[in-house]
């Protein structure tokens, strides 16, 4: 895995963070409705969006004075392909066990 990937998967691992990107996945919002639903000081919920903003999966835009925040979905495609590669190799054995299951299973009610 690069850096990229690395940095992707160390801000998805925390709870705060993800729960962030699935408000952030309904759309943009500043910093203060973020912060809204954890009991966390200001700061701390600034942290967590850094952290987000280092590994590239949200950005601050510029509106007046407010600096709502914005998924980066693009970004998000990285670690999902990632997973999905993965995933596949797994589909792939789930189905020959359950074709084994089924063989036997079928084997044994010939008995």
């Amino acid at each position: 895995m690069d850096e990229s990937l690395d940095l992707k998967f160390a801000a998805l691992a925390d709870p705060t963070r993800r729960a962030i990107l699935a408000r952030l996945a309904k759309g943009d919002a500043p910093v203060s409705e973020l912060s809204a639903p954890f009991a966390m000081s200001q700061p701390a919920i600034s942290k967590h969006l850094r952290v987000l903003e280092r590994a590239g999966l949200i950005e601050a835009s510029r509106s007046a004075q407010a600096r709502p925040r914005r998924l980066k979905r693009e970004a998000i495609a990285e670690p999902a392909k990632w997973l999905e590669m993965l995933g596949g190799d797994w589909d792939a054995k789930f189905d020959r066990l359950d074709a084994y299951l089924a063989k036997l299973n079928g084997a044994k009610t010939d008995d």
